[in-house]
């Protein structure tokens, strides 16, 4: 064990910041701040807010000290290099990234470059973890908007595979499901590699309420809209369920535009003005989650891929809700893995996913049954015992590495 308390950096988003893992990188610096007895010192290297706008300070005694420094701005190309000089200046003796393909842009080139920053901090010494969400490997680039035709989808996933190379250079790269380290480790031929499970935000274990309010029953989606997360799906099959005898239904699209589909949602409101008891929320802040996922009777992923780990999914069981999810990819795996349930849906197909929701808002009994499970679910790993972990990992290895917050080191046996 090392005789001083760590002093550690975060690279992520965080609220009133939108950006995309902002609810992860919430809940993981919070339960960070609790590690008296491991922690001196936590800073959060997070992305610069429009202008007008500012990071909210901690509380004096709400945990470890803790500083809020925006140093990187989201789609600027100069992020690493201002990662780079605000860890030289502040010397942390660990950098954590909360990191998935997309957290440093919208634009290919911005996404790519930020990506080099783990690899640039270990050319100094800085010690990095890297916690990705998402794998090149998984992701489908036409649905999240990045790749138009078949030829810059092979120069993205040649520049995937670059990226990825230089993710490895950090310490450690932990990965939230089974399918990703086996796949890194095939292809990439990386000792790195752990699985690190995702944890429930909710540390508290209180019996959810399965009781909804009074008023029209509440059918939600959560999340970032527009790219492979599209509603329009959505809205018609709620068509086709207000068209049923007593129907009293309300849906609640809470969240924001994708970055890569700037306005999608407000042209989603003017497409389909005409369906009534639609409710767009815009952004949910945080201190709102509870209020938005407690009224809801049941949560709809309307997604036609995956790119990741979903903290929607791994939110919908902290509260307790039934959730009707894609039949593909990832959720499969985190279903499997984790003991998720839920009612599935064929992505894009109207008919399918309105029989699903009706599956679920039509029965009580089931849909409590669905809830309860993902309760228990999300409630496997508290986030803080997660924390546990990765201090445990970041202990080892500055035992393993004498040598921090340095210049470059020169192998002189190579030079001679």
């Amino acid at each position: 064990m090392l005789s001083d308390k760590l002093r550690i950096a975060v690279v992520t988003t965080f609220p009133p910041g939108t950006g995309s893992l902002n609810e992860y990188g919430f809940h993981f610096v919070n339960a960070l701040r609790q590690k008296f007895d491991d922690v001196s010192e936590v800073l959060l290297y997070v992305d610069a807010l429009p202008d007008g706008e500012a990071y909210p300070p901690f509380e004096p005694d709400s945990g470890i000290p803790t500083t809020i420094i925006p140093c990187w701005e989201f789609d600027a190309l100069n992020n690493a290099t201002r990662i780079l000089k605000t860890a030289r200046q502040t010397k942390p003796d660990m950098v954590l990234f909360n990191l998935q393909f997309a957290t440093f842009g919208g634009k290919k080139i911005s996404a790519s470059l930020g990506l080099l920053t783990p690899a640039l901090l270990q050319m100094w010494n800085i010690p990095t973890v890297v916690l990705l969400h998402n794998i090149m490997e998984t992701v489908d680039l036409k649905s999240a908007g990045y790749a138009g035709n078949g030829i810059v989808e092979r120069v993205l996933r040649c520049f995937g595979y670059i990226a990825t190379k230089l993710l490895l250079r950090a310490e450690l790269v932990a990965l939230t499901i089974p399918k990703y380290v086996e796949i890194l480790e095939s292809k990439y031929k990386a000792d790195n590699i752990v699985l690190a499970p995702h944890g429930s935000f909710d540390d508290t274990v209180h019996q959810p309420v399965f009781e909804l309010p009074e008023g029209p029953m509440q059918i939600m989606t959560f999340g970032k809209f527009g790219t492979y997360k599209t509603v329009e799906p959505l809205i018609e099959a709620f068509e086709k369920l207000q068209r049923r005898p007593n129907a009293d239904l309300e849906l609640v699209i809470a969240g924001s535009d994708s970055p890569n589909a700037k306005g999608y949602l407000a042209g989603v409101a003017e497409q389909y003005k005409h369906v009534s008891n639609i409710r767009f929320t815009g952004y949910v802040a945080e201190e709102d989650v509870p209020i938005i996922f407690g009224e809801a009777a049941a949560v709809v992923f309307p997604y036609t891929s995956t790119t990741g780990s979903s903290g929607v999914l791994h939110q919908a069981g902290d509260y307790g809700k039934a959730v009707i999810l894609p039949n593909i990819g990832d959720f499969a795996e985190v279903i499997t893995e984790e003991g998720y349930t839920g009612e599935f849906f064929e992505p894009e197909d109207v008919d399918s996913l309105a029989t699903a929701i009706a599956n679920v808002i039509d029965n009580p009994d089931h849909r409590r049954a669905i809830g309860q499970q993902n309760f228990l679910a999300s409630h496997g790993i508290p986030i803080a015992e997660i924390v546990d972990w990765y201090l445990l990992h970041m202990q080892t290895l500055l035992m393993q590495k004498p040598n921090r917050n340095g210049p470059p080191t020169v192998d002189r046996t190579q030079l001679a």
